[in-house]
């Protein structure tokens, strides 16, 4: 074996992704909200980026003229020319400045020109502070608090009643126990002995809302049934010995087993649906997302749809001029390469945020544009799009359109959709026509809902009803849309 040191040539081919590049495809990914709170920031940030009152005549996303204080490679150029280049040398270095600027932390008094707040502006903060401690929702009472305030009304001995705040705080949010009570007063200790436990679960099952403390669906609905329930034995037998047989739709079988008519079985059916298998979900608040567009789509008066942006909720950015005549009184050489570096910082926003825009509006117009019968007449005429399509036609990558339609909202005269909803794949009918999945989903909803219910279709059934419709699907692709519908099987959907 030789050892040696030499000297050799290899070419090799390699992309490097500029700073620059990153944050204009982050910008582009932001929904509306999102790209307001970052505008925010870099406005707390950045002293040389101030917002634009859309009132006056300055009111547009762009940077003042900066050409005189900066060398050409500096200056700004039209955002439809403007073509971001990694890989080069003389740029990179200012570009993971950039970025490893934008990686620190704030400071502790998060003002960024470095100086503290005078008493009135502490007071101002103090007082927008408590006024948004007033408005604030009061915090909603939880189920496991609703249970703790009843259980104390039991006179019970301090170890049992440590045990029952313990058990109350192992249900889930349908008010089941999570674990068995065995290995619970195990866990617990304290000489819990498997009888106590006992008694201390049937006391927290004796609290409202009724059905809270069951081990299983069979106890939570057992435990809903009152001596003064109408058909309680009739429900008692149904639920303890024939549920799964309930849940299959097998009536027949239970007439047999239990000498019910089948007229007594669905009276009994239609009791237990008063029944709530989730007793603590009238404690779990849902959060309701908000929505906000990005794109409104209108028709002009030729009756094209257009769309246009919704640009209210974001505001409109120059670069200070009073940080550029600064630089024009011939500041110390730190001072100015700390304007020099923020106004850049500025620029970069700025062409990001025109960047996004650009590109959103042509790729929403794009879709608008493939979608129209989508508009004009609803959902069932919505043709198969891919991603692939729209990037072609506005020539940039699948990547950006992936980026650009990503947590977007357009509002239409039919109602307020995502972007992605306009993409889907498809099949060809009979005839060599392209149709999109979710017509065939219309149209399969539409054969189930108009067979006999007393002899449901089968999905080899619905699969040659739908080729009487021109749609040759595999039985497969029948039964992964049926169960995608939430379409219960043939059995399930028998009526007798």
């Amino acid at each position: 074996m030789h050892l040696n040191v030499s000297q050799q040539m290899r070419m090799s081919q390699q992309m490097k992704l500029a700073p620059r590049m990153i944050q204009s495809m982050e910008i582009l990914q932001l929904p509306l909200m999102a790209l307001q709170e970052r505008i925010d920031q870099e406005l707390s940030e950045n002293v040389c980026l101030e917002q634009v009152d859309r009132k006056s005549d300055e009111g547009t996303f762009e940077a003042e003229r900066v050409d005189d204080h900066f060398e050409p490679e500096t200056r700004l150029v039209e955002i439809d020319r403007q073509e971001l280049v990694a890989g080069k040398e003389d740029n990179n270095a200012s570009d993971f400045e950039r970025l490893l600027e934008i990686s620190q932390d704030w400071p502790d008094d998060n003002y960024s020109s470095g100086s503290r707040p005078s008493g009135n502006q502490m007071d101002a903060d103090s007082d927008r502070q408590h006024d948004v401690m007033s408005n604030a929702e009061n915090r909603p009472q939880t189920l496991t608090d609703y249970l703790v305030d009843q259980f104390h009304y039991f006179n019970v001995p301090a170890e049992e009643r440590a045990f029952g705040e313990y058990l109350i705080q192992n249900l889930d949010d349908n008010g089941r126990l999570q674990s068995s009570l065995p290995e619970l007063a195990q866990v617990f200790g304290s000489n819990m002995t498997l009888t106590k436990a006992e008694n201390v679960l049937k006391l927290i099952q004796k609290l409202d809302p009724p059905g809270v403390g069951a081990r299983d669906l069979k106890e939570c609905l057992l435990l809903q049934i009152k001596p003064e329930t109408p058909l309680r034995e009739s429900m008692i037998t149904l639920i303890s010995l024939h549920l799964d047989d309930i849940l299959q739709n097998r009536l027949p079988l239970i007439e047999r087993k239990t000498g019910y008519t089948l007229d007594e079985i669905k009276s009994a059916m239609d009791q237990m649906r008063t029944l709530e298998p989730h007793p603590g979900k009238g404690f779990v608040k849902e959060s309701v997302q908000t929505v906000t567009p990005d794109i409104r789509v209108d028709k002009d008066e030729s009756g094209k749809w257009v769309v246009s942006l919704i640009e209210e909720f974001v505001p409109q950015l120059r670069i200070s001029k009073r940080y550029m005549r600064m630089l024009e009184g011939n500041p110390d050489q730190k001072t100015k390469e700390f304007i020099k570096r923020k106004v850049e910082s500025a620029k970069w926003l700025i062409d990001s945020i025109e960047q996004r825009y650009n590109t959103l509006k042509r790729v929403a117009q794009e879709i608008v544009n493939r979608q129209s019968e989508f508009l004009e007449q609803g959902p069932e005429c919505i043709v198969p799009l891919k991603m692939q399509d729209i990037a072609d036609v506005v020539h940039v990558h699948v990547t950006t359109v992936s980026r650009a339609v990503d947590d977007k909202y357009i509002v239409t005269p039919r109602g307020i959709y995502p972007l992605k909803r306009f993409f889907g794949g498809g099949t060809k009918t009979d005839d060599g026509e392209e149709v999109a999945w979710d017509i065939i989903r219309i149209k399969l909803k539409e054969v189930v809902d108009a067979e006999n219910k007393s002899s449901p279709m089968s999905d080899d059934d619905i699969v040659e009803a739908l080729k009487t419709h021109g749609y040759t699907l595999a039985r497969r692709t029948v039964t992964k849309y049926r169960k995608a519908l939430n379409i219960p099987s043939s059995r399930q959907r028998k009526v007798f």
